[in-house]
């Protein structure tokens, strides 16, 4: 696919410096670009490269400022890296349009709905009165259980296992070998140091335009749903447990693993691989550092934390700073008591 100047500026609504004709039909980095591609410059410490690079058409923030003449042809934006995410997205969204209809083989139980302009890829699994909404891609070898509710435009790639009764909003994507709905981590503990099964018998529900990174699981609630709000957005490689809520858009980092029942507000940021204790709240806007423990509830919005266990994140930066500071102040202790010494001597 070919597309000009003009066309592109339109999409993100750019303004052109330059041939509005000029054309690509690729993307490219802008320090590896080469003619007939598209790239981006958002971050300062690339600029060197908008002079040298090949590329014939690059994306830039309305105020870039030219210190050398260039080749290429510029589409100013107010935000550069946003416009591009808005590109490609826009250019995913043609190739996936693409993929309608039924491979072979495939199990569709007769009880299933199946909406207009859906795509179902070969060995994929679609269990008995489940529901696919119009223009979802279902991807080869997914397996989506008894019940399960999918709504429109939503895309579930290869290896996706859907256990019955989750519901998936419109517009969601989830990535290759992710679990949504297995069983929460229930068991009693008997008399006898055994433990007897809790049944898990809720569901999980994941509201629109959720992305859920690769083989991460989402365990269903013992009692009621687990639940993934609109707009949030999940790594790779995470465990969400049993009755946990994550706000709206809300964003968890990589291998981090959230306990069950503890409810996330909107619009927090969780880094990688952070660990979150049960039965916890944890405020809107809240922020916590990679590699974070919290073993308590953060109750005071926009609060950032860092640590384990976690705490607030500006005193955990004092206290790295008087921590650096710790020879020298050794030092200087161990020459006061010298003086205090060989003053004692004196007064003697």
């Amino acid at each position: 696919m070919q597309f000009t100047a003009a066309q592109i500026a339109m999409i993100i609504g750019g303004k052109v410096e330059g041939d509005a004709n000029a054309s690509v039909a690729s993307f490219g980095k802008i320090e590896e670009a080469q003619e007939g591609q598209l790239a981006f410059l958002a971050n300062p410490k690339y600029e060197e490269y908008l002079y040298s690079t090949k590329a014939t058409v690059i994306i830039v923030s309305e105020n870039q400022e030219l210190k050398q003449n260039i080749t290429a042809t510029l589409i100013r934006v107010p935000d550069a890296y946003s416009a591009f995410a808005i590109l490609l997205d826009k250019y995913q969204q043609l190739k996936t349009q693409q993929l309608v209809g039924i491979q072979q083989p495939a199990y569709i139980d007769a009880t299933s709905k199946i909406g207009e302009e859906v795509f179902i890829g070969a060995f994929a699994y679609i269990g008995e009165k489940a529901i696919v909404g119009k223009a979802s891609k279902i991807f080869p070898n997914v397996y989506i259980g008894n019940d399960v509710v999918i709504g429109e435009n939503s895309i579930i790639h290869p290896g996706v296992k859907i256990y019955h009764d989750c519901v998936i909003g419109n517009n969601v994507t989830i990535h290759a070998g992710t679990i949504i709905g297995g069983d929460g981590f229930g068991f009693a503990p008997q008399a006898d140091g055994s433990f007897k099964k809790v049944p898990q018998i809720g569901n999980v529900i994941i509201e629109d335009n959720v992305e859920i990174g690769s083989n991460t699981t989402i365990d269903r609630a013992t009692i009621g749903s687990t639940i993934i709000r609109s707009g949030a957005k999940l790594d790779n490689l995470l465990q969400i447990a049993h009755n946990v809520e994550v706000g709206s858009n809300s964003v968890i980092a990589a291998q981090s693993g959230i306990s069950g029942s503890t409810k996330i507000g909107k619009n927090v940021m969780i880094g990688g691989q952070v660990g979150i204790v049960g039965h916890l709240q944890i405020a809107d806007g809240s922020k916590i550092n990679a590699q974070s423990g919290v073993s308590k509830s953060i109750k005071t919005p926009n609060t950032a934390v860092t640590g384990s266990p976690a705490y607030d994140y500006t005193a955990a930066l004092r206290s790295q700073a008087v921590a650096r500071k710790l020879p020298d102040l050794e030092k200087r202790i161990k020459e006061l008591e010298l003086m205090i010494k060989e003053l004692m001597v004196k007064n003697d």
